[in-house]
């Protein structure tokens, strides 16, 4: 806010501009003094705060809606976006390294007192073994923690800011939608109210969406199916199913390759969305036993056999069948690199390490710096056109 101040102290006709209560001064070229007229940077820190982040929204959308005007009709602008989030380490001791903290420096149910609305998230985790997990000496300001459990992980208080991002060749990446939260939510978490701003910049849905190995949700991929495309995701294999075989008819195979039998179906309301899940039991025990045996002696056989739960959505089918190997998927994945560009300049333009102290002015600050990005592409683009 500083700067901003000083800026605008020597750019005297972007205070008229704005329209700041102006201070008479007869002996300025200006008519009035410059210094006297800006608003402390303690005001300007007040108003970051208070200010309706609906209102830098309607900035964004209005950078969205030129860029539609401006790039050439073939440009097709949100055909194929990526999605991703970037940690945002808050300002208060607990995220440096350097500060002795007596009572514990991440414990979830002991608030920071510099930043009432940060939480503690872990950006990543690494598995180690025992002799591994020790504490390092951090060298610098907001080094990560690395703490002791089952993984290694790197620790903050803070926030996370999630975007929509998407790449024109020849023309540069784009920021669609942005949002931010605590940095104890999932990255699953944003990918709705992201999905509900593009939505409505782009006036459709986007076709093609990829993203890194977090967002490997059914409800993603159902997403883009439903808009005519795919969602270029890395698989993650959760327990012991790595690869798994259905019918044209969406029933699942067992591991010796035989169609299932539904048992049944529920709500499962404890996932991030509400959704159906089905039951699928043996063939060959359900709903009754036919005598056979399991060609490959399954090792809950004699249990009864073979059980698995799946989402009832197409989705669940795609995270499957989805061929990662393919040129197309390939292609798509590719784009993922666009988000990581706009989080590299919005890491230059301070986003990462914001000195405030509450969430709705670092919300704010972010939805300026994405809608700064995207001043600066549309600029480009003009000049380019002109050239």
């Amino acid at each position: 806010m500083g700067k901003l101040v000083d800026f605008l102290v020597q750019h005297p006709e972007i205070v008229w501009l704005a329209g700041f209560p102006l201070h008479p001064d007869e002996t300025s070229v200006w008519g009035f003094d410059p210094t006297r007229s800006v608003p402390s940077p303690t005001l300007f820190s007040q108003v970051l705060r208070r200010f309706d982040n609906r209102r830098l929204q309607f900035l964004l959308d209005e950078t969205v809606r030129q860029l539609r005007a401006t790039l050439p009709s073939d440009a097709k602008l949100g055909m194929t976006i990526s999605f991703d989030t970037k940690h945002i380490l808050a300002w208060v001791k607990e995220n440096n390294q350097r500060t002795y903290i007596e009572e514990g420096r991440y414990d979830k149910k002991r608030q920071p007192k510099g930043d009432p609305d940060c939480r503690l998230g872990c950006k990543r985790r690494r598995n180690k073994s025992p002799e591994q997990l020790l504490f390092e000496t951090p060298t610098k300001e907001g080094t990560a923690a690395e703490g002791i459990g089952a993984g290694i992980g790197e620790f903050y208080w803070g926030y996370a800011s999630g975007i929509v991002a998407t790449k024109i060749p020849k023309w540069g990446e784009f920021v669609l939608a942005e949002w931010t939260q605590p940095f104890d939510q999932s990255d699953v978490a944003y990918f709705f109210p992201l999905m509900a701003q593009t939505e409505r910049r782009l006036g459709k849905k986007p076709q093609n969406g990829t993203a890194d190995a977090a967002f490997d949700a059914f409800y993603i991929y159902e997403y883009f199916h439903n808009a005519g495309g795919i969602a270029a995701i890395p698989f993650v294999q959760r327990g012991r199913e790595a690869r798994r075989i259905f019918l044209a008819d969406g029933t699942p195979c067992c591991d010796a390759g035989l169609p299932m039998s539904l048992a049944n179906t529920f709500i499962n309301r404890s996932s991030l969305i509400e959704h159906e899940r089905q039951r699928w039991a043996c063939p060959l025990c359900h709903p009754q036993a036919n005598g056979q045996n399991c060609p490959i002696q399954h090792k809950n056989w004699a249990k009864g056999g073979c059980l698995t739960t799946i989402a009832s959505s197409i989705g669940a089918r795609l995270r499957y069948e989805i061929d990662r190997e393919s040129e197309l998927y390939r292609h798509i994945y590719a784009q993922r690199t666009a988000s990581e560009r706009i989080f590299s300049q919005a890491k230059a333009s301070g986003i990462e390490r914001p000195k405030l102290r509450n969430y709705q002015s670092i919300a704010n600050y972010n939805t300026l710096i994405y809608t700064l990005l995207n001043l600066r592409a549309l600029e480009r683009i003009r000049h380019n056109q002109l050239a």
